[in-house]
């Protein structure tokens, strides 16, 4: 999973960072609402961690203007503020939970593990599964019909991704940012390519990824 931070408090930046970490997740963080909504935009990450009060740009505006993009990632706010105004005020620009300063890290994870869950990001037995298709977490590696793909990394985490975002469009930049990383040196090519291997792996399920033209790609089933 990748979860990005947003909170200009330095040092509760680092910590919350580090937790998540060692939870077993990939974190990015940003110190500014502007610099967090320009990630954010993004449409790669799978659960957004934002402090309300920001410089730059306040996590509710974050929230509005990313909802009115067609931008769903679910978001867990955190502020100092606890009056019942500023939680309705939050959950209305469209997050998904809310935090109250100070907390215990404990519950931050185990609200970040229920939004994830929810929004069907994680499975709760180490596997993501669609049609024939299944990955198993603690294998690395995925299989269709029972059989072992035998994947590499990359085809591995393009699988992935592919499974946690069934049946929605995804970009090529958004393919390449989250598998290859935004600071890779390849160019996009590089996506089409590991979408031609991954599409050999599954065999004769290979129509399940489909290609949107001049857009990208996406996981999906032949509609009855």
């Amino acid at each position: 999973m990748l979860i990005l931070v947003v909170e200009d408090e330095h040092a509760l930046l680092q910590s919350i960072s580090g937790v998540l970490s060692e939870e077993g997740y990939q974190v990015e963080t940003a110190e500014r609402g502007d610099d967090g909504l320009l990630l954010a935009e993004r449409g790669i990450y799978d659960l957004l961690v934002l402090d309300v009060m920001l410089p730059g740009t306040d996590g509710v505006t974050m929230v509005k203007t990313l909802r009115n993009k067609g931008i769903s990632t679910p978001v867990l706010f955190l502020t100092a503020k606890d009056s019942v105004k500023s939680r309705v005020e939050g959950l209305d620009a469209g997050a998904d939970d809310y935090m109250v300063k100070p907390f215990a890290v404990e519950e931050l994870t185990a609200r970040a593990r229920a939004l994830l869950r929810r929004n069907g990001k994680s499975a709760p037995e180490g596997e993501l599964a669609y049609g024939p298709i299944s990955l198993k977490v603690h294998e690395y590696d995925g299989y269709v019909e029972d059989e072992a793909m035998k994947l590499t990394s990359k085809e591995y985490e393009l699988l992935k991704y592919f499974l946690q975002n069934r049946e929605q469009i995804l970009t090529r930049q958004q393919i390449f940012d989250r598998v290859w990383g935004i600071d890779s040196e390849a160019n996009y090519g590089v996506v089409d390519l590991y979408v031609h291997y991954l599409r050999k792996k599954l065999g004769a399920h290979e129509h399940l990824i489909r290609t949107i033209r001049n857009v990208g790609y996406i996981l999906k089933k032949e509609e009855a």
